[in-house]
């Protein structure tokens, strides 16, 4: 753009910038930019999520075969390891510490290794939650995807394992005179309701831990508290018959009690019901199931723009 001045002498002066005064959102807007990672909305999140539910599958099948893939017996030792377990816990608590009281020996051995079992389950699943993120940010600073496909992954291959030593639980249920018949069809959703509970428990630990990765070294002590605390090698209502039934009943209630006693009345017959589970255990469990699955989702996701950042 030119004029002439007073003098007779031209003056150039330069365009108007088209762009000129408009702000850093205002200049994304106009030319279709947007935020690298930013958070999608929660329908979008989900979406996202479904179209990587192959990668999902295969990245838990993959952790699940490195896992023990020094070791040299390999696979087995998803097995032996809950197996050893339970023979350590059977030897100081069923045999030094009689912790069996009101059971007989054929009812408290599958009583014990469906309690080990099953908390393992829960147990590792927080465990690798925690180091959902924390442990893996070269492949979240490297790729986009939802990050959820991660602790959901890790809560997955847990079930699998979970699957495996099923096989053993079933053999020792049967070994012990707790033979196959209609109460173990309602292993499907006991498993389902915990697998829940599990997935949505590794969804705000995974968020957790990628924020303060030192909680990778708390999480032991506390699992173990909770280990002791939910009836793994004993009944609660029997143990603590001679304390407030306000103890019991707190015990009772917590989820990895619920899941356990849940699995422990659909294969052992001499499990009674009315004798060694809380009333309405069934909308517990599934209510549980429910609140950690919805609310550890929505936790773990209004944070998704932070992974793997600073």
């Amino acid at each position: 753009m030119s004029e002439t001045t007073h003098d007779a002498t031209v003056a150039v002066t330069a365009p108007v910038a088209p762009d000129e005064g408009l702000t850093a959102r205002e200049l994304a807007a106009k030319y279709g930019l947007s935020v690298s990672g930013a958070r999608p909305s929660l329908i979008e999140y989900v979406r996202q999520l479904w179209g990587r539910r192959h990668f999902i599958i295969a990245f838990s099948q993959a952790k699940l075969t490195a896992q023990y893939s020094q070791a040299k017996l390999g696979q087995l030792w998803q097995v032996a390891t809950p197996l050893l377990n339970a023979a350590v816990y059977f030897f100081i608590f069923g045999l030094l510490l009689e912790a069996d009281r009101g059971m007989s020996r054929e009812v408290y051995i599958p009583f014990l290794v469906t309690g080990v079992f099953v908390f393992t389950f829960t147990q590792s699943s927080v465990m690798a939650g925690v180091r959902a993120i924390s442990g893996n940010l070269g492949l979240v600073r490297a790729l986009h995807f939802p990050r959820a496909s991660l602790p959901i992954s890790f809560a997955l291959q847990q079930l699998q394992q979970l699957l495996f030593s099923m096989i053993v639980l079933f053999a020792i249920a049967v070994g012990f005179g707790h033979y196959p018949d209609l109460s173990w069809l309602l292993i499907v959703p006991v498993l389902a309701l915990q697998f829940c509970f599990n997935t949505g428990l590794a969804l705000i630990m995974a968020r957790a831990g990628a924020k303060t990765p030192d909680l990778a070294q708390l999480m032991p002590f506390v699992m173990r508290t909770w280990m002791y605390a939910s009836g793994v090698m004993f009944s609660i209502p029997i143990f603590l018959k001679d304390k407030p039934d306000w103890i019991s009943n707190v015990l009772q209630w917590n989820p990895a009690a619920v899941y356990m006693d849940l699995m422990r009345f659909a294969l052992i017959d001499d499990y009674d019901s009315k004798k060694y589970l809380p009333d309405h255990i069934w909308a517990a469990a599934g209510g549980w199931a429910v609140l950690f699955a919805l609310g550890g989702f929505v936790y773990f996701w209004k944070a998704e723009e932070r992974y793997g950042r600073g």
